[in-house]
């Protein structure tokens, strides 16, 4: 943990000194305070998704961490270096647009899909299929933009002043927040489905095929962005619009077949006893479950909302659990884990019922 830390405060270091030296710290500071902004809107929207069964913090800290600092530490090293290879041969604006279109992509969404990569392999058990890669994905992309937005922030203000300040915050906070979380989720996506597949093949591909689509995604949209003027309308209007509807309603589509995901596969313990039939409809809805917390606190105070709380959560994990082990997915401590959740599970039942009644 402390070589992380250490890892994490000096990469920091670097990327801030590396804006501050590109626009200063006065600007750098302006820029940090408008891009707090998307983050409210971003953030929140994946941890929506991720309240069936939570992600632990110091993982979705971890990814925020890596995407923020890390990644942005790999891009712009890398980034620069292929505007260099190019700028020998081309013009400086035109190896600026190719860098953006051809290497900026390539590099940027194997920096953020990296950390993604590296929970699912040494966290297994904490990865439980698409919606786990969504959610990492979409916390690591928004520490990304973060820190973009903080650069081209800070750029605009020293270059063009309030004017160029507005219309950077208008285009990157405001009507685009969601483009570093819907390319990366792509990778996410193929992750997850690796992480519940059997066959070996699909371990591979599906991470591979979730790049190559994030790429490409990257790419078309920095081209609009380099054209410029109605052409970066249109892309925005015909291609970032409706990409984003068909985004938001895949984010709900995901988060209601999590639930029916948790119902089906709690029913294996409802029928062995270990739950009832009303408890596994309340745990794979999420209004319900948001009743259940509403009465135990009503009818037990805190000690009972927590108990609860934590009922839920346990559960969640066991039908998550129970898929992996459906899948062969789960590691060689799945059946230790299966148990202590339900004693979880008993425990936290009897706790909240002895305080309700």
């Amino acid at each position: 943990m402390g070589v992380a830390s250490l890892g994490f405060g000096v990469a920091a270091l670097v990327v801030a000194v590396a804006i501050g030296a590109a626009a200063g710290v006065s600007a750098s500071l302006l820029g940090l305070v408008a891009a707090i902004i998307p983050l409210g809107i971003v953030v929140p929207t994946f941890m929506w998704l991720d309240r069936f069964e939570a992600e632990p913090t110091r993982y979705l800290l971890f990814a925020f961490l890596w995407g923020a600092i890390i990644a942005v530490l790999i891009a712009m090293t890398l980034n620069t270096a292929g505007q260099l290879v190019l700028w020998g041969s081309i013009p400086p604006e035109d190896s600026l647009a190719l860098t953006a279109v051809f290497v900026a992509p390539v590099v940027e969404e194997a920096a953020k899909g990296l950390v993604i990569f590296l929970i699912w392999r040494f966290a297994k058990r904490e990865f439980d299929g698409i919606t786990d890669g969504m959610v990492y994905a979409g916390v690591t992309a928004a520490g990304f933009a973060f820190t973009e937005n903080i650069q081209y922030l800070a750029i605009a203000w020293v270059e063009h002043g309030q004017e160029g300040l507005t219309a950077t915050f208008i285009g990157r906070c405001l009507l685009s927040p969601f483009a570093h979380p819907m390319f990366t989720i792509c990778i996410g996506i193929g992750i997850g489905i690796a992480a519940t597949s059997r066959l070996g093949i699909v371990k591979w591909l599906a991470p591979l095929g979730g790049y190559v689509i994030a790429v490409i995604a990257h790419a078309i949209w920095n081209l609009a962005a380099v054209s410029g003027g109605e052409g970066l309308i249109a892309v925005y209007l015909l291609v970032q619009v409706p990409l984003f509807v068909a985004f938001l309603g895949f984010v709900v589509w995901v988060r209601r077949r999590e639930g029916r995901l948790i119902g089906q596969f709690l029913n294996a313990y409802a029928d062995a006893g270990w739950l009832s039939s009303g408890e596994v409809a309340m745990l794979e809805s999420m209004p319900r479950r948001r009743e259940a917390r509403q009465w135990a606190r009503a009818n037990g105070g805190r000690g009972a909302l927590k108990s609860m709380e934590d009922f839920q959560d346990a559960a969640s994990e066991l039908a998550l659990l129970r898929r992996r082990m459906h899948h062969s997915a789960a590691d060689a401590r799945a059946l230790a884990d299966e148990q202590q959740l339900l004693d979880t599970i008993t425990r936290r039942r009897h706790e909240f019922a002895g305080q309700v009644y």
